[in-house]
């Protein structure tokens, strides 16, 4: 795991976030709806991003939130979340 903070990149607007999360290979999670809106208009104009999870604040409580992204780590391999949004909590 490495946050935003800790790679020196918590300023970047979020398409230049989401950019600098593809270049190190790393699926992005936030709660951030912005978040949303890039990756969709990524998706919609084909261009490549490393994936998305997109936590819902009002239905996910913290431990509900570690298992879920434990699982996805788990479960999928990183082709397999390239250019796709997943959310939490997990239905």
């Amino acid at each position: 795991m490495l946050t935003a903070q800790e790679d020196g990149a918590s300023t970047l607007p979020d398409g230049e976030l989401l950019t600098r999360a593809t270049e190190l290979a790393r699926v992005l999670f936030s709660q951030d709806t912005d978040f949303l809106r890039e990756a969709a208009a990524r998706q919609d104009s084909g261009s490549t991003f490393s994936g998305v999870i997109f936590g819902e604040q009002l239905a996910l409580t913290v431990g509900r939130c570690i298992r879920d992204l434990e699982l996805i780590a788990k479960v999928y391999d990183p082709p397999d979340i390239t250019n796709r949004i997943e959310f939490l909590p997990l239905r």
